[in-house]
């Protein structure tokens, strides 16, 4: 059969089901490949938005999600969300068009070294030479892309090979199990916590890659230890439970900081280097670490755990869970306290009314219109801060946040890729408007396909974090401003419902009817950071000091 044909065989195999991107003419032999197949394809306004839309589709399934892009500008378009989808772990596969590899037509036009560019920012890069090197190719990028630690893949198909005839048979996927950890690591570290004095449950971006959510929670429900998290980590366990001490927005100074403080013992499941230190370690101190992963430790000056527990999550804390005895010796009182002032702090600017909005009482509002399953796919800005901190997640990946590459212009096509995912739960997306305008073009990929979606955008008019960050160095404000379109006629031109809040009271009411309504809608919300300094750099931490 034709090489294209075998290669989207393989793609089947694989249990592909949507393809974002954007063809060229160096991927026609694919496209119409594509065109009989199972496999449906999105087509998207721009590179990065595909990229960005596979890449939460493989966060959201643990399933490869896949993007499709021509050779030259279209392949460089992919170069952030590959560096997005091999930072922040989400299995992605990049198919990328090439000219003949055989024969030279054109030259060097459009030509660059698209498998050299991906090698530093992918797990698995190549050239496909021949159509006999299809069926392992694409099996050998889905293997990799897909096991611990997840990340991105990319696979060149110039268009002499797509072209060609091949006799080889597919390699069907192989099943495939992780490794456990070793009995005398479950044993000491069952030793070390009924040993601690106040042990604490940190929760980072490995523990929601899979499904250790359910061994987790009888881990805490038998214990009674309580639980922090990271940013990647939210929503792993429900973060209404009492037992939640908070949420590592903040590098320091804030409330969960003191609990992390007074533990002797930090159980640290599913840390991941990409994102900030949730604490730092310091060898003149009695504070220990029991590392929980599925590979061993990164050591480095501020983290070197005592003990280390490598392999399969789920099944480390079931072992752990099953051979543990709750101690009556346990202080555990402390961290009620801290969860209690967190609460109470977090009240006061919930219940604002000012206008415009401040994110404490946006995001409030927000948490009590969305159900306990609905996703939030955030942009990267400020306001990313006060939901991590402040947005109690009821369940795994329902705040969709980006705290590895941290890119602007992945909020809306990731509610994209969550709404295709989930077609039945309510997706909202909050952007700010600098990101929200990195990739708005996808309102019409969204509003193509049908979509019911909400798109949130938090208007201040300047790049809002770096304008807080340029605030609190004491620096003058300078060369962050900038001008927006009338965002609701913005939407209605590509056909989505546009609204604009002019008070506070309106942002829940809004939002709800938006979630009644089907269809595409974006909401202009005007944001106040004015206090952003004054309560993270300050308020906070001094309360926080008194606990």
């Amino acid at each position: 059969m034709k090489a294209s044909d075998l290669f989207v065989k393989a793609l089947e195999a694989e249990g592909v089901e949507y393809i974002f991107g954007i063809p060229g003419e160096e991927n026609l032999d694919l496209l119409e490949s594509l065109r009989t197949s199972s496999i449906k394809l999105v087509l998207t306004r721009h590179e990065q938005g595909a990229g960005f839309m596979a890449a939460t589709y493989g966060r959201l399934t643990g399933k490869v999600g896949v993007c499709l892009s021509t050779l030259g500008p279209g392949a460089t378009n992919l170069v952030t969300p590959a560096a997005y989808a091999q930072l922040g772990a989400m299995p992605m596969l990049m198919i990328t068009g090439q000219k003949p590899i055989k024969t030279s037509k054109q030259g060097r036009f459009q030509v660059i070294d698209i498998v050299d560019m991906m090698r530093p920012i992918t797990k698995y890069t190549t050239q496909i030479v021949s159509g006999e090197r299809i069926p392992s190719v694409v099996r050998e990028a889905f293997r990799v892309a897909h096991e611990e630690r997840p990340g991105a893949a990319h696979i060149e198909l110039p268009e002499d090979i797509a072209a060609e005839n091949t006799t080889m048979p597919l390699i069907k996927p192989t099943l495939s199990r992780r490794p456990i950890a070793e009995y005398k690591a479950i044993n000491r570290a069952v030793e070390m916590i009924e040993q601690s004095t106040s042990p604490l449950l940190l929760i980072g971006a490995g523990a929601n890659r899979k499904l250790t959510a359910k061994m987790l929670r009888q881990f805490v429900d038998k214990t009674g230890i309580p639980f922090v998290t990271t940013q990647l980590g939210k929503g792993v366990l429900n973060e209404s439970d009492p037992l939640f001490a908070g949420n590592t927005a903040l590098s320091d100074g804030d409330f969960v900081h003191r609990a992390i403080d007074r533990a002797d013992l930090i159980i640290n499941v599913g840390h991941d280097v990409v994102e900030k230190p949730p604490f730092f370690m310091h060898a003149d101190e009695d504070q220990k670490v029991i590392h929980v992963n599925f590979d061993s430790a990164a050591v480095d000056p501020v983290y070197f755990p005592q003990l280390e527990v490598v392999g399969d999550i789920a099944n480390s804390i079931w072992q752990i869970k099953e051979d543990l005895i709750p101690q009556d010796t346990w202080k555990l009182d402390f961290y009620k306290d801290v969860h209690d002032a967190y609460v109470k702090h977090r009240k006061v600017a919930e219940d604002d009314n000012r206008f415009p909005v401040l994110p404490e009482r946006f995001v409030r509002d927000v948490r009590k219109v969305m159900p306990e399953n609905g996703i939030v796919t955030l942009d990267n800005g400020i306001y990313k801060i006060w939901f991590a901190r402040n947005y109690p997640a009821y369940a795994p990946n329902t705040l969709l946040l980006d705290n590895a590459l941290a890119s602007m212009g992945a909020g809306l096509p990731s509610a994209i890729g969550a709404k295709l995912v989930h077609p039945d739960v309510p997706v909202v997306s909050v952007c700010g408007d600098g990101g929200f305008m990195m990739n708005s073009q996808e309102l019409e990929t969204a509003v193509r396909l049908n979509l019911d979606l909400v798109v949130i955008v938090l208007r201040d008019d300047a790049y809002g974090m770096i304008k807080w960050k340029q605030s609190h160095m004491e620096f003058g404000n300078f060369g962050l401003d900038y001008g927006n379109p009338d965002l609701v006629e913005y939407a209605k031109s590509y056909g989505a419902q546009g609204w604009r809040i002019e008070q506070t009271s309106e942002v829940a009411t809004t939002l709800q009817h938006c979630l009644d309504t089907p269809g595409v809608h974006l909401i202009d919300c005007p944001v106040d950071y004015s206090l952003n300094d004054e309560t993270l750099n300050h308020t906070i931490k001094e309360l926080s000091a008194k606990l």
